[in-house]
């Protein structure tokens, strides 16, 4: 064995064993200790640490020394107690053993490399504790600091969600004879989808919706931005200083841009679309955005518009078409997030689309009862994001009032 500076305490009422085995101890290099009866040792004990403890007692006596090792000197420590006694008897060795002893050693100890190898396990044993307790205190210290994280984390995170609900237009709006409404909900705390609408003549309305790649906070980064793009799009508007706004490929264009200067790499699915009361038409254009949205009017029941086009935010010169459809009196208009399929129980896009094509063409006629068809508001865990932009003409056909969305409508108007 090598020099050590472990400390040894050695508690024997035999003079000579005690004074033979602490010689020997201290001849290794270890700092030693020796005192002969219990009373000594807790005095002892309690002032100083030591390693282990070589201990000629009974089992109560073990017991008792390692019941005030635990509740008084060092709980939690790692001391082993080796019993070094004369008894030869089986049954007392199993003895002192259940009694909390880590090792027995017979005395005399005359085969000096048996004590070495004792000595040596229970100090690589007390090494070991040592280093698990390190573990553990590291362990305990980096989970602390990790639920403090994360509790930060979801405080900034439910900062963000009412700063992005805040971000969304005014739900149930009455834009000239169309009502606009909209469901969103995240699949997190924060949402990358985003949606919005607002008049930008007296004669023509906006409506979009975007679903952002991937998400949590980055994705939600990029609803800020196409907020923010609006908001200048519309003053630039007022101004006269761009009428970008006003074409449905010109602001995805704007969008393109945007997303590709920020070097997020994050790109967008986006549906656009321009209503206009006077020519009665819809003017829109798609950014790889699914599903499409599902327009109903008295003559041809639901539908999913056409088109298509490259995602936003992906091409640094990319172009999309420009798609016009009529609408009649008392259409409706549903824009959804893809979120929306995940949702529908079916085996395939197609039977999911289709599926969501009857719930709106069969009585769901507004966002409430498509909520309620689908179950939306007691779902607590989503696999994706949802947005849900419903538009209807109020004036049908008669030039009476649509009664799916009447009752609502009067609430808007009585605000």
């Amino acid at each position: 064995m090598t020099s050590r500076t472990e400390r040894i305490l050695i508690i024997d009422p035999d003079n000579t064993a005690r004074s033979e085995l602490g010689g020997y101890l201290t001849s290794k290099g270890f700092d030693v200790r020796t005192c002969p009866t219990i009373t000594d040792s807790t005095e002892l004990l309690d002032g100083d640490a030591f390693d282990a403890i070589f201990a000629d007692l009974c089992p109560q006596g073990i017991q008792s020394l390692i019941g005030h090792l635990d509740a008084s000197v060092f709980p939690g420590a790692f001391i082993p107690l080796i019993a070094h006694s004369d008894i030869t008897r089986a049954v007392d060795v199993v003895a002192a053993l259940r009694a909390g002893a880590a090792d027995f050693l017979l005395k005399p100890c005359e085969d000096r490399g048996k004590l070495d190898r004792v000595v040596a396990n229970m100090l690589h044993r007390v090494e070991v504790h040592r280093q698990n307790e390190q573990y553990r205190q590291k362990l305990e210290t980096t989970n602390a600091e990790l639920q403090a994280g994360i509790a930060e984390l979801r405080a900034d995170q439910r900062a963000g969600r009412k700063v992005q609900m805040k971000m969304l237009p005014e739900g149930g709006q009455k834009l000239g004879r169309f009502y606009v409404d909209h469901f969103i909900k995240p699949s997190l705390y924060l949402s990358g989808d985003f949606l919005d609408y607002f008049r930008i003549s007296k004669d023509k309305v906006l409506v979009y919706i975007a679903d952002v790649s991937g998400h949590g906070a980055s994705s939600a980064f990029v609803t800020v931005l196409l907020r923010n793009l609006t908001n200048r799009l519309q003053r630039n508007l007022r101004r006269g200083s761009s009428d970008d706004l006003l074409y449905p490929d010109r602001f995805l264009e704007r969008v393109n841009t945007e997303l590709l200067d920020t070097g997020l790499g994050k790109h967008v699915t986006m549906f656009i679309g321009i209503i206009s009361e006077r020519s009665k038409k819809l003017h829109y254009s798609v950014g790889a955005h699914m599903p499409m949205p599902v327009l109903i009017t008295p003559e041809r029941g639901a539908r999913f518009l056409e088109g298509n086009g490259l995602p936003v935010g992906l091409f640094e010169t990319p172009r999309w078409d420009v798609y016009e459809t009529p609408i009649t009196s008392g259409f409706q208009l549903f824009l959804f997030s893809d979120g929306i399929l995940e949702v529908i129980p079916a085996p395939t896009l197609a039977g999911k689309e289709q599926r969501l094509l009857e719930l709106v063409e069969g009585g769901s006629h507004t966002i409430a009862a498509l909520s309620e068809a689908l179950n939306l508001d007691d779902k607590t865990e989503l696999p994706d994001d949802i947005a849900i932009v419903s538009v209807t003409d109020t004036v049908t056909p008669a030039g009476c009032v649509n009664q799916r969305e009447s009752k609502a409508s009067a609430n808007v108007a009585s605000k």
